[in-house]
């Protein structure tokens, strides 16, 4: 029998996030495998929901918090807490203990809070995972989200990823630093200036060359991919675990 890596945690948490439970649950079931791949056990708890980042981002506190503190009651267990979006990990990781200053659950919060790990990162630093591409060989892009690269600073795992999967070529996006527009909320409050910020994305995205834009939040891929279908652009776009698993299954 093979010995367990001492560095590779036996179980895990998995957070799903609402649209990946909503809009796109092959990406979610993607990263489980992933991490089940690699003989590690993710554990799903079936009544987690919205991380709570629409009321916080919205301005309102007490909604948010009440929408954290049950997400926090489900995940015990101290378990690392993997987290397949960069938003969803960001406002868990950094903005929850920020929500509940001087609240009474602060400290189970930052406990909570110090156990959270977004997928990419997760799959690198702690699985070291892998890959070994069975794909057809592609040309794709790359699409930062922006609080997977300003506050979980996370885009080299990603692309470290990618960069494994040797019939895959990755092309940078001309302007990758720049906002795709959707940004929750805004998107709807500022409709005008939201579309003008993601036809530039579509268009940057365009001028690469890519037969695929790939993201690692889904809110970014709702927005882009809805562009691109309405400006008819032949460009599809995925999140980073489905395409993983895509290229590295054995079927």
């Amino acid at each position: 029998m093979m010995s367990h890596d001492p560095q590779k945690p036996e179980k895990v948490y998995y957070f799903g996030t609402c649209l990946m439970d909503t809009i796109y649950p092959e990406a979610g079931l993607a990263g489980l495998k992933l991490i089940q791949r690699e003989g590690v056990q993710a554990i799903f708890p079936r009544e987690q929901s919205c991380c709570g980042q629409p009321a916080y981002n919205s301005g309102f506190p007490k909604e948010a918090r009440k929408v954290a503190l049950t997400q926090v009651r489900l995940f015990t267990a101290n378990y690392p807490i993997v987290v397949p979006s960069g938003s969803c990990a960001a406002m868990m990781k950094h903005h929850y203990p920020l929500l509940f200053e001087g609240d009474a659950n602060l400290e189970l919060i930052q406990q909570f809070s110090n156990r959270i790990v977004e997928l990419s990162e997760f799959l690198v630093r702690t699985l070291k995972i892998k890959l070994a591409d069975r794909g057809q060989p592609i040309k794709v892009t790359w699409h930062s989200s922006c609080h997977a690269l300003r506050e979980m600073h996370i885009i080299e795992y990603s692309k470290s990823l990618i960069r494994q999967l040797q019939n895959v070529e990755l092309v940078e996006l001309q302007n990758e630093h720049e906002c795709c527009g959707f940004g929750g909320t805004f998107a709807i409050k500022q409709p005008n200036i939201s579309g003008a910020m993601v036809s530039d994305k579509v268009a940057d995205a365009r001028q690469t060359g890519a037969e695929r834009l790939l993201a690692g939040d889904c809110g970014c891929l709702m927005n882009i991919s809805g562009a691109m279908d309405y400006q008819k652009v032949p460009v599809r776009s995925q999140h980073l675990a489905e395409f993983i698993w895509e290229r590295t299954h054995v079927k």
